[in-house]
């Protein structure tokens, strides 16, 4: 062999090792990418949170494919389920007695590879699962990929629902048998039973709000105080603590609604009522709308709960700004005006003098059926979710009960404007004082205790764990149930549990307060709950060492239940 053909040769061999070299590289970023997809998905299938499963079809007891075998289930399975363990266990041997009813739906998909999404009860652990089932292929390998959440609580409110709709249209029949009249009270009733079942959701929710808003200015004002702050900033915390006492007031009248709570009118100023407002009724407007107040001297006072008043002119005035989706003016004015025979007739009024007290918006307006409707009842032309078409009713009805008349003004396209006639009351105003609020008292408790403290709204738990800080004890924090049973298992007795009663991830707190108790005997509790006491009283009545605190509360009164637990 000559010298060229082995060069030749050499050249080809060189060009073979390349090849194999590019598809070795090539063979190596494909392995590299598949271990990384390998690792993604391996994420994935840990911390997703539904429930996740991959079974495959084999032959049982009852022939060829009549059971199948858990390949593999993420941790998110047991937490949905309730069945823990499954991998590598078969369905008759997970769930003897339901075993033909999940091979039913999973066999379908498995031999005509259709997907399925369905609901069904998991009867072993009382659950409602919600469930996607795909083949996996090829089909000869018989295997089936569910992914599903836990929708038991939603069934059980649909069921509620159903029953309680079952309930209520058995007894409109009823009454439709007896007379036209007994109808119509049972569906008001009915009405007012959902008003009552809306407003304490609102309030529970508001108040939790509120225990936080109170107890940071609270806070915030005891030690500023020991800084000596600026003159300027003590008004400005005292007006914004009056301004969320004013906003629980209107809670405890929600709250009260279904109750139907009798008046408290005294003789008021109501110039001075409005103008402690504006703020709160600038923020609830919010920076795209002009509000203009208008006052003329000498306002003549008048006989009513100042609160309901309150309460009313904020309604206008969110009405108003409802009107004005892209922006626009509201106005609020008041006057004195004297009515003519003739001009109280109209009104369904006697003559005389009232205070005139109006909200005017230059917004969409009403058509004329709108407005003969406007203060019915539950008639809303809002959105679903956006209002109860109860605002201009009970405004409404406060205006009438306190003796005077509520006018209406409108024109599509023209705006709207809602005046409220009040009788003048010729004794004085008693002036509005602030109530001074006192710092938290330091406990009498002379040892540090461990305190856990169970809150799911952060601003609240924050606020309860600063007190007891101040008052010299050990705070534990927990979001939910679950959490304390975990955190407190490790850690020594405490000496308190401070508990929401309605708490989030299954657990409420009667039934956590429950469960410690078992654990630690003697354990003493103080529930705080954002709906009135009887919330905490679900499972019967309170025990020795238990307590209930409503929200919002002051922090003097948190520190003295505190202080009169610990000390037995």
């Amino acid at each position: 062999m000559n010298t060229t053909d082995e060069l030749e040769g050499l050249r080809q061999r060189i060009d073979q090792l390349e090849q194999q070299n590019s598809q070795l590289n090539s063979e190596l970023l494909r392995l590299n990418a598949r271990a990384q997809a390998s690792e993604g998905y391996r994420f994935l299938f840990e911390n997703m949170e539904e429930g996740f499963c991959i079974i495959q079809f084999i032959d049982g007891p009852l022939g060829p494919l009549s059971d199948y075998v858990h390949l593999m289930a993420n941790p998110a399975y047991c937490r949905h389920a309730g069945l823990p363990n499954v991998v590598g266990r078969t369905l008759r041997e997970v769930i003897p007695d339901e075993a033909h009813v999940w091979l039913d739906y999973f066999g379908t998909v498995e031999r005509t590879g259709n997907p399925l999404y369905f609901e069904h009860e998991l009867l072993a652990t009382g659950r409602c699962l919600g469930l996607a089932a795909i083949r996996i292929e090829p089909a000869h390998n018989h295997q089936v990929a569910v992914i599903f959440r836990d929708v038991t609580a939603r069934k059980r409110a649909e069921s509620a629902l159903q029953d309680l709709n079952a309930e209520l249209e058995q007894r409109v029949e009823q009454a439709v048998a007896q007379s036209q009249k007994a109808e119509e009270a049972l569906r008001q009733a009915q009405k007012v039973e959902a008003v009552g079942q809306l407003t304490g959701g609102v309030a529970h929710d508001f108040n939790n709000l509120l225990g936080g808003i109170l107890g940071a200015l609270e806070l915030a004002r005891d030690r500023v105080a020991i800084d000596q702050p600026k003159a300027t900033i003590t008004p400005l915390l005292e007006s914004a603590h009056s301004a969320a006492q004013r906003a629980a007031a209107l809670v405890h009248r929600l709250l009260a609604f279904s109750r139907q709570q009798t008046l408290q009118p005294r003789a008021t100023d109501v110039a001075v009522l409005v103008t402690g407002m504006l703020d709160l009724i600038s923020r609830s407007t919010g920076p795209h709308i002009e509000l203009d107040y208008q006052c003329s001297d000498a306002c003549w006072t008048v006989h009513i709960d100042p609160p309901q008043l309150e309460s009313s002119l904020l309604n206008l005035c969110i009405n108003a700004r409802d009107a004005l989706p892209d922006g626009g003016r509201v106005r609020i004015a008041l006057c004195n005006v004297s009515l003519t025979s003739e001009q109280a007739a109209q009104l369904e009024l006697t003559p005389g003098d009232y205070l005139c007290l109006s909200v005017e918006d230059n917004g969409s307006g009403m058509t004329d059926e709108t407005l003969t409707r406007a203060v019915d009842p539950f008639f809303t032309t809002k959105p679903l979710g956006r209002g109860t078409g109860l605002g201009l009713s009970m405004v409404f009805g406060f205006v009438r009960q306190s003796g005077g008349q509520l006018h209406i003004a409108s024109s599509l396209g023209q705006g709207t404007t809602v005046r409220l006639l009040l009788p003048r009351h010729h004794a004085q105003p008693a002036p509005a004082v602030l109530k001074p609020v006192a710092p938290a008292p330091r406990s009498n408790t002379s040892a540090t205790k461990r305190i856990a403290v169970v809150e799911d709204v952060s601003a609240m738990r924050l606020v309860i764990a600063e007190v007891l800080h101040d008052l010299g004890h050990d705070v534990m924090m927990f979001e939910d149930g679950p959490q304390a049973l975990a955190g407190l298992a490790e850690q020594p007795a405490p000496d308190l549990l401070i508990s929401d009663v309605g708490l989030p991830g299954g657990i409420n707190g009667r039934q956590l307060a429950d469960t410690l108790r078992g654990r630690y005997t003697g354990l003493k509790v103080l529930f705080v709950t954002g709906y009135d006491e009887s919330a905490a009283l679900a499972n019967g009545n309170l025990e020795t060492d238990m307590r209930v605190l409503t929200k919002p509360f002051s922090l003097e009164a948190l520190a003295e239940q505190v202080g009169q637990l610990l000390e037995g």
